[in-house]
């Protein structure tokens, strides 16, 4: 019952994050207007935004002009009530499930808009940077430490580690490609992480994105022969593996 409210409430917040992914780029307020077809401009009466069930009742269409709703809405409403249940069987109901339900939004709104018009949005990146380490600081055993001062520089570590390291394979790639390999919003993205995962799991991010990257760009390259693929995806998602494995995976195969 209880993964069945925490996944409800996944849902729930996925619509808002809807409403981020549109917004936010096209610099739209996030609270007003309310919600809206995107295609004929009819305001969404409330019976025909409940997350998930208003698109397959409607079967994927506006019921005023008939056009498609993308799948990109319960797509992200799907997977942010899945990583909330998730969250919830793993942290409960503890300070560490609201900080990282937070995190994990991020992420998802960030992957989306990537996506979308290939940039990541420094209002999220960069306050998500403050935020972390602030959130880090105050609740130490977020990053698995027992006082403020080591939480802190675990999560200021992980800043640097993050964004540097991105940082050095962009002028890496740049150097020998002769073009740019990595954009300022993948270094931020990577430094956001740090903040929230500490600097052990963010090398463990940094080393484990290109392996979902790499499976993205061949099937891109050989469908559509695109070089640069988006990259915030294959961060986040290597980020939120980590989240939940990584620390398993590294004491178990490195020892660490």
């Amino acid at each position: 019952m209880m993964i069945f409210l925490f996944f409800t409430f996944g849902l729930i917040t996925g619509s808002l994050m809807n409403v981020c992914i549109y917004r936010l780029p096209r610099k739209e307020s996030i609270i007003s207007p309310r919600s809206h077809c995107t295609r004929c401009g009819k305001n969404i009466p409330w019976y025909d935004n409940i997350p998930l069930l208003s698109f397959m009742l409607l079967k994927g269409r506006c019921r005023f002009c008939k056009k498609r709703i993308s799948f990109v809405y319960p797509t992200v409403e799907i997977l942010s009530g899945s990583i909330c249940a998730l969250l919830f069987l793993r942290f409960g109901l503890t300070p560490d499930f609201f900080i990282l339900w937070f995190f994990t939004s991020a992420l998802i709104v960030v992957s989306f808009i990537d996506l979308r018009i290939r940039e990541i949005p420094d209002e999220i990146t960069l306050s998500g940077i403050a935020l972390g380490l602030a959130l880090s600081t105050l609740y130490p055993g977020l990053l698995g430490e027992s006082a403020r001062l080591p939480a802190f520089l675990n999560s200021f570590l992980g800043v640097v580690a993050g964004g540097g390291s991105i940082y050095a394979l962009g002028f890496l790639g740049e150097f020998i490609f002769k073009k740019e390999a990595m954009g300022g919003g993948d270094v931020k993205l990577l430094a956001m992480i740090g903040a929230f995962l500490g600097w052990k799991l963010t090398i463990f991010t940094f080393f484990l994105a290109p392996v979902f990257g790499s499976i993205v760009g061949i099937i891109m390259k050989v469908k559509n022969g695109e070089d640069i693929i988006p990259y915030g995806p294959h961060l986040s998602l290597a980020a939120i593996v980590a989240l939940f494995y990584g620390d398993e995976i590294l004491h178990k195969v490195f020892l660490i």
